[in-house]
């Protein structure tokens, strides 16, 4: 395959994407070829599914301008405006609430220009017994026996000071709010801490992954997914952190 043939499939998937294959000026070709005609294409994770790993990325900066366009993508693709929400919200329990402000202030506008309404909040009412309960039976499901590793460590006095706020609140709330099934979650957080350079959190998501439906070669696909969105650099060090739990890949 030729450098023109990458422009070329490119182009198409920049149609496929956004109806168009205008770009940024300055270099626009290296983007179509590299990007679109590279990354975009390769096997694995389908559009739908590479949309959420591109808009989990850019929520975790946040980038506006980026994250416009692939939220309008993302419903021509078939992503309903609760699954975009649950993709905002989900990356800010990584990049921090704070972002999920300006993110998800952006997908109202999105959806409204589309003449979409904002979905209505899930109910927030289950008691803090349940949330606790379900997410540390979500965490051992997820997890395995690296559910108490590291951080995660029951007898560990320091991390143990917000660590059961994450269990309560990420793993009992979040993961459970409808929307984005947990599948589709786990490519949020192999996305989203690859864009936020956490590789060592990477190599944990990428294998719990597994146990919520995805492949090696799509947890792979999420963490490369990201390289032209938020650095080639981090991507890489998340592969690297990957590869000694995939051997030698799919």
């Amino acid at each position: 395959m030729t450098r023109q043939d990458l422009r070329a499939r490119g182009e198409g998937t920049l149609r496929t994407l956004f109806g168009d294959t205008a770009q940024t000026k300055g270099f626009a070709n290296l983007l179509t070829e590299a990007a679109y005609g590279g990354i975009w294409t390769r096997g694995a994770l389908d559009i739908p599914d590479r949309l959420v790993c591109a808009i989990a990325a850019l929520a975790t900066g946040p980038r506006l301008k980026s994250l416009r366009r692939y939220l309008k993508a993302g419903l021509d693709h078939g992503l309903t405006t609760e699954a975009i929400r649950e993709i905002l919200v989900q990356a800010s329990l990584y990049a921090g609430f704070s972002a999920a402000e300006e993110t998800l202030e952006l997908a109202a506008e999105v959806f409204s220009a589309r003449g979409l309404s904002f979905p209505p909040d899930p109910p927030e009412d289950v008691p803090l017994e349940e949330l606790d309960r379900r997410g540390a039976a979500l965490m051992a499901r997820l997890h395995g026996a690296r559910a108490t590793h590291g951080y995660a460590a029951p007898d560990n006095k320091v991390t143990g000071a917000l660590y059961p706020s994450a269990i309560r609140y990420g793993y009992g709330e979040i993961w459970f709010r409808p929307g984005l099934d947990h599948r589709r979650r786990a490519l949020v957080a192999v996305a989203g801490f690859t864009a936020l350079r956490l590789p060592e959190q990477v190599a944990k998501f990428g294998q719990s992954a597994l146990n919520m439906g995805l492949t090696t070669a799509q947890v792979i696909e999420a963490i490369i997914q990201t390289a032209p969105l938020t650095g080639f650099p981090p991507a890489l060090n998340a592969l690297g952190a990957i590869a000694p739990h995939f051997g030698r890949g799919p």
